[in-house]
């Protein structure tokens, strides 16, 4: 079940990129696995699947040792700063760098993995992030922390209408250009989850997070 519809998905990406005359293999999907079994993880796995994300510390670190060591894990979620020591040696990249004392934070200690900034794009006052008018501020100041920053991350608003979203991909991608440079290339998108990666791809996403389509609704609790 999980193969197909991890197959399902990786069909859908290619046919949205395809549409946008873009290359397929310039998407990266990332499996999102919070409050999923070891066995259903291991089940992507199998179907070919290597890159992984998980929402919360605890989940990765309590995971990881128990599933191959060539899993690339990224962390999606809100990132609390006593939790930088246990998640920085996991992962290959971080979405959700919002501040500029986690910044400080994430690179302390090397090595300090590439960080997604992340946009709180809708300026929604429940959501972490930068707001957009303050991104360069943050990103200047994880450079200057010695970050490799790679790009941006955001979650549009939520609504019933996945076209709803486009807007904001659009304009997370315009704030990419305006401070990409070519010093900081800043290549990376990760924009657009289940209900919605195919018009984030279609809006320059390269990288999709999408949990429900390959693993089913999330279990209640």
């Amino acid at each position: 079940m999980v193969a197909a519809a991890l197959t399902s998905v990786l069909e859908r990406i290619a046919t949205s990129a395809r549409r946008s005359g873009r290359d397929p293999d310039g998407v990266t999907l990332v499996a999102v696995t919070k409050a999923r079994t070891i066995e259903e993880i291991l089940e992507a796995y199998r179907a070919g699947q290597r890159d992984f994300g998980e929402n919360r510390a605890q989940e990765l670190v309590a995971k990881a040792p128990h599933l191959p060591d060539d899993i690339r894990w990224h962390f999606i979620g809100h990132l609390q700063r006593n939790k930088v020591p246990a998640v920085r040696p996991r992962v290959a990249l971080l979405h959700s760098l919002d501040s500029i004392r986690l910044a400080r934070s994430w690179g302390a200690a090397a090595p300090a993995p590439p960080v997604l900034i992340e946009v709180n794009i809708g300026e929604e006052p429940q959501k972490h992030g930068a707001a957009p008018e303050a991104t360069a501020e943050l990103l200047a100041a994880a450079v200057a922390a010695g970050l490799d920053v790679a790009g941006l991350m955001a979650i549009p608003p939520v609504t019933d209408d996945p076209e709803a979203a486009r807007p904001y991909f659009r304009a997370l991608a315009a704030l990419s250009d305006g401070l990409r440079s070519p010093h900081l290339p800043l290549p990376h998108l990760s924009m657009g989850m289940t209900d919605d990666f195919e018009i984030a791809v279609e809006e320059g996403a390269t990288i999709v997070r999408v949990g429900r389509a390959i693993f089913g609704p999330r279990p209640a609790g």
